[in-house]
Formats: C-alpha cells, sequence, structure tokens
C-alpha cells in the first residue's frame, strides 16, 4: 500500500509514509457571495489544488521515533 499512490472519494494523489501520515493534495477554496451562488449548496470556488508533497510537512522533518535516518 505504500508503493503506490491511491485515489478515492475522501483524497486524490494519497500516499502512506513511513512514519503513518497519509498525505494527499489539499484544497483552497473561496466562500462564494451569495449573488454568485446559482443553487443549493452552490457554496465555495476551488481557488488552487495544493500538491501533497507541498501541503505537507517533508519526511525528513518528521519527529517520529520510528523513523530511521
Amino acid at each position: 500500500m505504500r508503493a503506490s499512490k491511491h485515489s478515492d472519494m475522501f483524497g486524490t494523489n494519497m500516499t502512506l509514509r513511513e512514519d503513518g501520515r497519509l498525505v494527499h493534495d489539499m484544497y483552497l477554496f473561496q466562500v462564494k457571495k451569495p449573488s454568485e451562488s446559482k443553487g443549493p449548496w452552490d457554496y465555495y470556488h476551488l481557488r488552487e489544488t495544493i500538491a501533497a508533497d507541498h501541503a505537507f510537512q517533508p519526511l525528513s522533518k518528521s519527529r517520529c521515533p520510528l523513523i530511521n535516518r
């Protein structure tokens, strides 16, 4: 499972690292003005997708005692 990337309804570009952290893409949303909303549940603009390797601290900075450095 750690050797490959996974995507499902909970996240995209997911990888399980050696320290047990599940890293995945993160999203930056902006709330729409009421006048911009076109219907029910139309609340947000997706502004940016932040890649998993930029969204989480690198493995080299992990404080997990189980990591062999």
